[in-house]
């Protein structure tokens, strides 16, 4: 790639790793926002929960309205609004204004990071090209995440509201930049029947009311007719939601997209994968600080080794999806994650750092394998004009994987009294999860055999032709 398109993708790049840090950082921090601000318990986590229901709650409009509004526009303005909210946190004196905060900051990133997303996939060739910019998109993320957790762990030394600060301050060098290198494009043409406003309102309230409920499942059974209540609304929003689509003459997004096998099969093997990685991470945390007794910082630089997945996944991951396909490396990332989890399910109470090292390095391997060549396998084939869409329905699926994955091993902590049962009882989960994305990448592989073999079969006398099929099919998930 060239020197200009190197330093695009540096810029979309410093997004989703703006995205990773803030997360991260927050989750260190807010136990010092909670002591400092006199927060309930309730208060402090609709802090981390306020963000979670922005981001999965807009994530699918905000893919489309990339498609529709121009990518650079919404780029530039949402990355603008994250800024301000993230600044307006660091002034936060009250629960309700952080909490605020922190949900526009993450309807913000739901519209900046599909739109980024499709910069990169519109920008750079399909093929070798494409899929180098999107592994470093996805070890960028990760690394984003994990030197966030240290990072973090450092400010909140300072004070926490540099937590809010920091993310301002690097927002702003990535405006500025980005203004520069991000070409500008023609304005998108006005569909016929104007713009989907029933397939949008519907859409977001479906989306927010399912991430309500899974945010709910942290509570367990305590207030669970809350939770039910919130999940049967979802879910019969979302059945409005497709009737309206397929209703209108210029739906928001077109159902079509979802009959893609490797499309769905990525979004939901990334919904489960990122699901494990964060409910393990979560386990691992609290783990560490609440039964070990470390620290904040002494439990972040415990984690960073599984930030290796930042240096191997451009440099390793393209060489391996070269080689073996891409649906093979995201396989052989699911068990290995599995293997990970695994590992860490017999945790002791006085366990050494080095007992743990061999899980933590794994589930880093595994990161590195799987989560870019899912991103590859959700965005191959789609039309360029439904690239952001395709982006959203990823993010979405990966947002609403985080959310049920700390959800559902913290209800599961609780429900089992808590303790070192109740951290092996949680770390079932993950393993879980994992196993069940594995069966979904597996079946997919043996969907692209028979492919091979039918195309083989139809097209013997067009050798070209079936060798350049065969090579397709072996960077898709199907």
């Amino acid at each position: 790639m060239s020197v200009r398109a190197w330093s695009l993708l540096l810029v979309l790049c410093g997004t989703i790793f703006l995205e990773g840090i803030d997360v991260a950082m927050l989750a260190v921090a807010v136990p010092s926002i909670r002591s400092d601000l006199d927060l309930s318990t309730g208060a402090a986590a609709w802090v981390m929960s306020a963000y979670v229901l922005g981001y999965a709650g807009f994530t699918l409009l905000g893919g489309r309205a990339a498609d529709l509004l121009g990518r650079r526009r919404m780029f530039l303005g949402w990355l603008t609004v994250f800024l301000v909210f993230s600044g307006l946190g660091g002034f936060a004196n009250d629960g309700w204004t952080l909490i605020l905060a922190r949900f526009m900051t993450g309807v913000a990133a739901a519209f900046m990071t599909p739109a980024a997303m499709s910069i990169i996939t519109t920008s750079y060739a399909e093929g070798p090209q494409r899929n180098q910019a999107l592994l470093v998109f996805a070890g960028t993320a990760a690394g984003g995440f994990s030197l966030g957790l240290v990072i973090g762990g450092l400010l909140t030394q300072l004070g926490w509201r540099w937590v809010f600060f920091a993310p301002v301050l690097l927002a702003a060098a990535i405006l500025l930049a980005a203004l520069r290198l991000i070409p500008k494009e023609a304005r998108p043409a006005r569909t016929p029947g104007g713009f989907d406003l029933g397939g949008a309102l519907t859409a977001a309230g479906a989306m927010l009311l399912l991430a309500f409920a899974i945010v709910r499942l942290e509570h367990g059974l305590d207030g669970w007719a809350v939770t039910v209540l919130a999940l049967v609304a979802g879910l019969v929003l979302t059945g409005v939601f497709v009737a309206v689509e397929r209703r209108t003459a210029t739906p928001l997004v077109r159902l079509g997209l979802l009959r893609k096998a490797s499309t769905v099969r990525a979004d939901l093997g990334a919904l489960l994968f990122v699901g494990s990685f964060f409910g393990f991470q979560f386990v691992a945390t609290l783990y560490l600080q609440e039964l070990r007794g470390w620290s904040s910082l002494e439990t972040a630089l415990a984690l960073v080794v599984m930030g290796v997945d930042a240096v191997l996944a451009p440099t390793l991951t393209p060489r391996l999806v070269a080689r073996f396909g891409n649906g093979r490396v995201i396989l052989g990332g699911f068990v290995l994650a599995v293997v990970s989890y695994a590992l860490f399910l017999p945790v002791g109470p006085d366990w050494s750092y080095a007992a743990m090292f061999p899980a933590l390095l794994l589930t880093g391997l595994a990161f590195a394998l799987a989560y870019g060549p899912l991103t590859i396998a959700a965005t191959d084939g789609v039309a360029e004009e439904e690239q952001g869409l395709a982006s959203g329905l990823l993010t979405t699926a990966t947002q609403f994987g985080s959310a049920v994955g700390i959800s559902v091993v913290t209800a599961v902590y609780g429900i089992s009294g808590g303790g070192l049962g109740g951290f092996r009882a949680a770390l079932v989960v993950p393993v879980v999860m994992v196993a069940l994305g594995a069966l979904v990448t597996a079946t997919g592989l043996r969907r692209s055999k028979r492919s091979r073999a039918e195309v083989a079969a139809a097209g013997s006398g067009s050798g070209a032709g079936i060798r350049g099929d065969a090579a397709a099919s072996e960077v898709t998930v199907s």
